[in-house]
């Protein structure tokens, strides 16, 4: 596990990464800033993964928007299949992104339901942090 601080988001991906046949997984912002990825990749392609991650996102919103005659859509999970595997894309309410990578084998349903679970635990933790004043720290 790799970013700024493992520690930090360690938590998250480990879990994700112990299922069988998941190759990588990578925490990142909505606009596609790379929070944290897992050591089968380099950090730049890690980077290359969350601009990629953020703009399929962007683009399956609007498309699901479109098809429902909406002018908006709140996505849940976005999944790719390819000859390569599976990438499987959810994003939390507060702005952050849990993606994996499984090779053919992986057995989609365990690592849908385990990024989901990973997902509401970001959740859980974003509710439960302290409010931040308007200067960026916690309130006197």
């Amino acid at each position: 596990m790799t970013s700024r601080d493992p520690a930090e988001t360690a938590w998250v991906l480990d879990p994700i990464l112990e299922i069988p046949h998941v190759r990588a997984a990578a925490l990142l912002t909505r606009d596609g800033l790379l929070s944290g990825y897992s050591a089968a990749l380099s950090q730049e392609s890690a980077e290359r993964v969350a601009a990629i991650i953020s703009t399929v996102q962007g683009a399956c919103r609007t498309a699901a928007a479109a098809f429902a005659d909406e002018s908006a859509a709140h996505l849940r999970q976005v999944v790719i299949e390819s000859d390569h595997g599976y990438i499987l894309v959810a994003p939390t309410d507060h702005g952050t992104c849990v993606a994996a990578y499984g090779d053919p084998e992986v057995r989609l349903d365990l690592l849908g339901h385990r990024v989901h679970s990973q997902v509401a635990r970001l959740g859980e933790k974003a509710m439960a942090a302290a409010p931040r004043g308007a200067d960026g720290g916690t309130p006197a």
